[in-house]
């Protein structure tokens, strides 16, 4: 049985931005060729260093202006590419590189009040959300994020 849904960006969130070339603060995206792994947030996949281009933006997960917004840096790929569809498994290529993508798992109320962190570190992260959803009822969602950098990854929901 499922109990977690991974939630990337939208294509559409990511077409709007293309054409625009404009985040939602208003910032210009910036276009390069990749220096990290990425990953890119529509398709969850690690960008190839000298290879891929990638669009950098400021991004907000949340749906409610508060203190918990946390905007910060992002990329996506220049490139179309398609939605992670795996959804019911955390992306494979980001949980099987822990040196590039050390993990730690936000979890959130449905009021969008941040109620538990948990650093993944050597755990299965597939496990551990299903702990977290298990064992906390207060957490309606979680946000991956990378551990060192900070950033946004993925939202991931109950099921």
């Amino acid at each position: 049985m499922n109990k977690f849904k991974i939630v990337p960006i939208s294509k559409e969130y990511a077409k709007r931005v293309k054409l625009t070339l404009k985040d939602d603060f208003g910032h210009a995206v910036i276009e390069n060729i990749a220096t990290g792994a990425g990953p890119c947030r529509v398709s969850l996949k690690p960008f190839v260093k000298g290879v891929d281009k990638r669009m950098l933006l400021t991004h907000s997960p949340f749906q409610i202006d508060n203190a918990f917004n946390q905007p910060g840096p992002i990329f996506i790929h220049s490139e179309d590419v398609d939605e992670y569809a795996d959804v019911y498994r955390f992306p494979p290529e980001i949980k099987a590189n822990k040196k590039s993508f050390p993990l730690t798992l936000i979890g959130y109320d449905e009021r969008q009040q941040m109620v538990s962190t948990t650093l993944v570190g050597d755990a299965d992260v597939d496990d551990l959300i299903g702990e977290i959803f298990d064992q906390q009822a207060n957490v309606a969602y979680l946000h991956a994020r990378n551990a060192q950098a900070c950033c946004f990854i993925c939202k991931i929901e109950r099921v």
